[in-house]
């Protein structure tokens, strides 16, 4: 972005405890931190494995970094298209306010129109006040008829039996 006071790039290897520092101080903030088991040895296989199956995006002041998006692929069965669904966004408080949040769903945007997909996705707590009010400004409509679901840890185990 010329003029911003920030710029995003691509993470690479090296900002492997940059994208876990984010991550988990995004798990603080919803209140999830006793879930965040993730280590940087995951996150080395997720963005730079043989088949990478995550992408990350940081935002730096200077040379500080403020701020990620992490997304992954999704498909559309409905229009046969593949989208975003954008996993993780957090911008450090201290450097909310500058217009990061609002560039990193542009140039996720940007990405989606360019290659032909469909759309991009992303949940929010239902509590999280300041964030809804974001997404609404960006044209993001509420999907209020839909319910998440999740199988996980033992009940994953259990499914598979």
């Amino acid at each position: 972005m010329s003029g911003a006071p920030f710029t995003l790039r691509d993470a690479v290897p090296g900002d492997l405890p940059e994208v876990l520092r984010l991550v988990r101080a995004l798990a603080e903030y919803e209140r999830l931190l006793h879930r965040a088991v993730a280590t940087e040895e995951d996150f080395r296989d997720l963005l730079f494995g043989p088949a990478p199956l995550l992408h990350a995006v940081l935002a730096e002041v200077g040379r500080r970094v403020v701020g990620g998006a992490l997304w992954y692929n999704n498909v559309s069965t409905f229009t046969g298209r593949p989208g975003i669904h954008l996993e993780d966004i957090f911008v450090e408080p201290a450097h909310r306010g500058l217009g990061i949040g609002r560039a990193f769903f542009q140039h996720l945007a940007r990405l989606a129109v360019a290659r032909g997909w469909a759309r991009l996705d992303w949940q929010v707590l239902d509590w999280n006040a300041p964030a809804i009010h974001f997404y609404e400004g960006l044209g993001a409509e509420a999907l209020d008829d839909w319910r998440g679901r999740r199988v996980s840890g033992d009940a994953l185990a259990r499914l598979a039996e």
